[in-house]
């Protein structure tokens, strides 16, 4: 059974209770890392200036505590396998409904399960919607 490193554990503990709980849930049927948690303001504002982000501090669910976005991949990381990516994040949006969570996914803001409208893709970014 796959596990998180020590460092996804890490970024997963800066998380809301909810987001911890979808994906060590998700880790139980699918290897995956987590890239980022709880982000403070010089990295959002970095991931703003090189275009990675489309908002400034504090307007990301990222910069509240505990976080209330996540940004995860599967694992192995292969950022050219956009097919992996999409993959799972229906399998993350599958568990979440399973788990009655409200959550976006950074390849469909919409949430209209229609990837191809999508204007900024952020395929590992999963954010709760309350």
């Amino acid at each position: 059974m796959p596990q998180f490193s020590k460092t996804s554990l890490q970024k997963l503990d800066s998380c809301d209770p909810r987001l911890q709980n979808l994906f060590l849930t998700v880790i139980q049927h699918m290897d995956c890392s987590v890239l980022e948690g709880h982000r403070p303001k010089d990295i959002q504002n970095k991931h703003f200036v090189e275009g990675k982000s489309k908002v400034k501090w504090p307007h990301s669910k990222h910069n509240v505590k505990p976080s209330k976005a996540i940004d995860v991949a599967p694992y192995p990381i292969n950022w050219e396998d956009i097919l992996r990516f999409h993959q799972f994040a229906f399998f993350v949006k599958g568990i979440a409904l399973q788990l009655g969570l409200k959550i976006r996914w950074g390849g469909d803001w919409d949430n209209d399960h229609n990837t191809q409208d999508n204007r900024f893709n952020d395929l590992p970014h999963f954010e709760l919607l309350d």
